[in-house]
């Protein structure tokens, strides 16, 4: 097969900016045949820095670790090891290495003052996980499989090899002569990955098959983005969302995609809720008079003084306990804690509760209030950033922000 030229992954790389003059970016590099094609080509186009993920759940995996970056090296490759502990074997294992290991990359990330983190996944991968999702019956957002970008709170995930066959990642390697590393778990038939990846027999990602189920999934992809457009739109002519967490839906029709989007988002869930419950609360609330409802963590309500329409809050027994805080804490899956320099020692980062009865008054429901992140300390709270309130303590630093796990619609946009 055709080896990858530098002039085309160029032109990959352009389609997924903006860039800065630098082009430094992070690279996610297991030491695999596809990890180390992306990390050869980014160093022709860039400035990588190659982010190599060592689970230690194999004997040999801190030696394969050191190999990789050794390779790495030898190609002018600037390459850091992330060394994870206290991953175990047993039940849910791949999902639990899969969320430390990017918890890693973007931490590392992040450090280097990096927000583009590149992957190597590719046209078969985009494959399978189309037939995954099929197993699995998602809905046809779900049949999109892997976007080429994908949004986190603190990076961009990046696929520029997302519609190229691996045969032509390998023979990139060959043709530039460097080495890699196979990943005995690839061949571990337990994993449903592995059947399917067996099933297409397609090592080189190159049959008709293979090129339908990647063609499938663009169309999916197409008509995803489409719908997250209307869905914007419908959004921002309906609702409006406030920095402490909760939101007004304007009185009128509503869409059960709609509805589900702010559910998600203002209860900080990775999923938004589906089924009938949603179709019926949707509808009701398309429809005259107050409405009084919950549904997945969110309470729903008239929006009373705060104006017409109703009320979207956090339900009170759905939120996190409280934790330890510190700069950096995210807080029930929706708030970022940033602070220079430390706090009082104890504080622990949780829902004002009940202790939004004692507070000066103010435009807010209690339903909100008691949402709020508060800082406690053993003495008690002392600080609700939202309502500036601080009770001997002040930090001119302190800052609070609503960063829920999903964004409320995903629109495209144009530079």
């Amino acid at each position: 097969m055709e080896a990858i030229g530098q002039d085309e992954f160029a032109g990959l790389m352009a389609r997924l900016g903006p860039w800065s003059s630098t082009r430094r970016v992070a690279i996610g590099v297991s030491g695999g045949a596809d990890s180390m094609c992306l990390a050869s080509l980014a160093a022709g186009w860039g400035n990588p820095l190659a982010l190599i993920v060592d689970h230690r759940l194999r004997p040999d995996s801190t030696a394969e670790a050191t190999l990789t970056a050794s390779r790495l090296a030898t190609r002018g490759i600037e390459a850091r090891i992330l060394t994870l502990h206290g991953l175990t074997p047993g039940p849910g294992l791949p999902a639990r290495a899969r969320a430390a290991r990017y918890a890693a990359l973007t931490q590392a990330a992040n450090a280097a003052g990096l927000t583009d983190l590149l992957l190597a996944h590719h046209a078969s991968d985009q494959a399978e996980t189309l037939l995954m999702r099929r197993n699995a019956h998602s809905a046809p957002s779900g049949l999109a499989a892997m976007s080429a970008i994908t949004e986190t709170p603190a990076l961009r995930l990046v696929r520029p090899l997302l519609t190229l066959p691996p045969g032509r990642l390998r023979a990139t390697l060959r043709a530039h002569g460097i080495p890699w590393a196979e990943d005995p778990s690839n061949a571990n038939t337990l994993a449903l990955r592995t059947r399917l990846r067996q099933a297409l027999a397609d090592p080189d990602g190159d049959t008709p098959a293979t090129a339908a189920l990647v063609a499938e999934a663009g169309g999916h992809a197409r008509n995803r983005a489409a719908a997250q457009t209307c869905l914007a739109a419908e959004l921002a002519a309906r609702a409006t969302l406030f920095p402490e967490g909760h939101a007004i839906l304007l009185p009128g029709p509503i869409s059960a995609d709609g509805l589900a989007a702010l559910i998600r988002a203002l209860s900080g869930s990775p999923y938004a809720p589906r089924g009938a419950a949603l179709r019926r609360l949707a509808a009701q609330l398309s429809g005259p008079g107050s409405h009084a409802a919950t549904l997945g963590g969110i309470r729903l309500m008239p929006a009373g003084r705060l104006g017409p329409g109703t009320l979207l809050v956090r339900e009170p027994s759905a939120m996190q306990a409280p934790i330890e805080a510190a700069n950096g804490t995210e807080w029930d899956r929706r708030f970022t804690l940033a602070v220079e320099g430390s706090l009082p020692a104890g504080t622990m980062i949780g829902a004002l509760g009940e202790d939004a009865v004692g507070l000066p008054r103010h435009d807010l429901p209690h339903a909100v209030l008691c949402t709020l992140p508060a800082l406690r300390a053993p003495c008690g709270a002392y600080a609700v950033p939202h309502l500036r309130h601080f009770y001997g303590w002040t930090n001119p630093s302190l800052r609070l922000t609503l960063t829920p796990l999903n964004p409320v619609a995903g629109a495209s946009f144009h530079l």
